[in-house]
């Protein structure tokens, strides 16, 4: 296939990165910017969402406040094995990257880890992910429209949509913009937490805890109503692995992955148990449970005519994570494509604004066609089984790294046990819901799962042409002016 090749007026637009006359992502992203884009993804629809998944699955305020806590720790230990995989092997792609280094080397069919990720995480959880989130936010902005019943689900999906086409064509214009909104929303976002939480402890002070004293009175002892629960939570702290999907633009990932990582997560942990103790020193379990959208009936409570900010906050708060979400997610389909997983054309980058213009378009596409058919409750089940799938891959294939290359050199070492009992965890999260509490969402991952074999050996591994590829590659070069972007090695 012939390539468009650059200029040299468009090399000379280039930063001194690409100097050389190749085209590649700059390393925009330092340490304050990677918290940010770690606390900015994980603090989205989550936490105004999922209080009352996990009040339905664990009976009880203290039981849901533990969870979170639990919750908090897992994706901790899960993310400080992702460090170790991200300093020891310093590449945009997250999962994708790291399967492929452990296995890619293991015979003729060392590649399907990688492919099997890449088809679950770029057709279903990733932009299933951004549809989610994006959904909440549309949901906040038509509630105030209609106060006394839900918002028509139409009207719900066309605000979801015009914010979708807003986070895609900000993430294609310019990253320093992307990256410059992710930081100011996950201000935003933070003191939209802060005002929750000192209304609650205000509420406290002068009405009492009678809320939080029910303690752990109807606590559900199903253990597959209890993992459910987990999903509910592990939801709203998704986003933990997005600094690793952006390596290549982090300013000395070395030390900055793992550093943000350590601020980024335990920070939002305690940001969402302090908003819970908020919610709960408000409202009531029943409160809770009858509530469409916790956050607003939180502010109805307690800021009468000035409620109208806290739903506000929680759109601004959504918006920030859905372009995180989008932000890491080009990424991964960028660093796929380039491996050989997926159309070559989606590891291409904008020649005049450096940014991976054909993965950002895939995503929002793919995005785009799971919310027309969707709804929040059976995305979430669907998404939490699949993901937590994948990640117990990753988080094994630590494991393996350490046996298969001991002298591997790592500039960050996680202890052993770290993520031995996050493995545990994640088969825990896969298996008790399907034994205790079985969903027919469960089935449809599996089969989706297995049916990327279908297009893994025709196409992949036998490498069979498809037909026009090569001409479509061309227009889409010559419409975007894109060319293949270069990696560090």
């Amino acid at each position: 296939m012939k390539l468009v090749n650059r200029s040299d007026s468009a090399s000379s637009s280039m930063d001194s990165g690409s100097s050389s006359g190749e085209v590649k992502l700059k390393k925009s992203v330092g340490l304050f910017t990677g918290v940010g884009l770690i606390v900015g993804s994980m603090i989205g629809s989550g936490i105004f969402i999922s209080p009352k998944g996990i009040l339905e699955g664990t009976g009880s305020v203290a039981m849901s406040l533990i969870i979170w806590a639990l919750c908090g720790l897992v994706v901790t230990l899960g993310a400080l094995s992702y460090a170790e995989m991200g300093t020891a092997i310093p590449k945009s792609g997250g999962e994708h990257s790291y399967l492929m280094f452990t296995y890619g080397h293991m015979g003729k069919f060392g590649a399907i880890p990688s492919f099997i990720f890449d088809w679950v995480s770029l057709f279903i959880i990733r932009p299933t992910q951004f549809a989610l989130i994006s959904l909440s936010l549309g949901t906040y902005v038509a509630k105030p429209f209609f106060p006394d019943c839900d918002p028509p689900l139409p009207a719900v999906k066309l605000i979801t949509a015009v914010a979708m086409l807003i986070v895609t064509f900000i993430n294609i214009t310019s990253v320093k913009v992307a990256v410059w909104l992710q930081s100011f929303c996950t201000i935003a976002k933070l003191l939209a937490i802060a005002i929750i939480t000192v209304g609650g402890i205000y509420k406290l002070a002068t009405d009492g805890a009678e809320h939080l004293a029910e303690g752990f009175e109807g606590t559900s002892e199903n253990v597959g109503l209890i993992a459910i629960a987990f999903y509910n939570g592990l939801w709203a702290f998704d986003g933990w692995n997005n600094l690793n999907l952006v390596t290549e633009e982090l300013k000395s990932p070395q030390r900055n992955l793992p550093l943000a990582i350590i601020i980024g997560i335990p920070l939002t942990t305690v940001c969402y148990l302090f908003a819970n103790i908020g919610y709960f020193a408000v409202m009531s379990k029943h409160e809770v449970l009858e509530s469409h959208a916790v956050a607003v009936t939180w502010g109805d409570h307690m800021l009468g005519t000035m409620a109208w900010i806290v739903p506000l906050f929680v759109v601004i708060s959504c918006l920030g994570a859905a372009n995180g979400c989008l932000f890491a997610t080009s990424r991964l389909v960028y660093v796929a494509a380039r491996g050989g997983n997926f159309p070559q054309v989606l590891s291409f980058i904008n020649m005049n604004r450096l940014t991976p213009l054909p993965s950002v378009l895939f995503t929002s596409v793919v995005g785009f066609a799971i919310l027309i058919p969707g709804d929040i409750s059976t995305l979430m089940d669907f998404y939490g089984f699949s993901a937590w799938f994948l990640y117990s891959m990753t988080i094994f294939s630590v494991l393996v790294l350490r046996y298969t290359q001991p002298n591997l050199h790592r500039p960050y070492t996680v202890p052993i046990i770290i993520p031995v009992f996050v493995f545990l965890i994640a088969s825990y999260l896969l298996i008790s819901p399907v034994i205790q509490s079985p969903r027919v969402q469960f089935i449809y991952a599996c089969i989706f799962i297995a049916s990327g074999m279908f297009f893994y050996f025709p196409f992949v591994y036998m490498k069979l042409p498809v037909p026009y590829m090569d001409k479509f590659n061309t227009l889409m070069q010559k419409v975007f002016l894109i060319v293949p972007g270069k990696t560090d090695s």
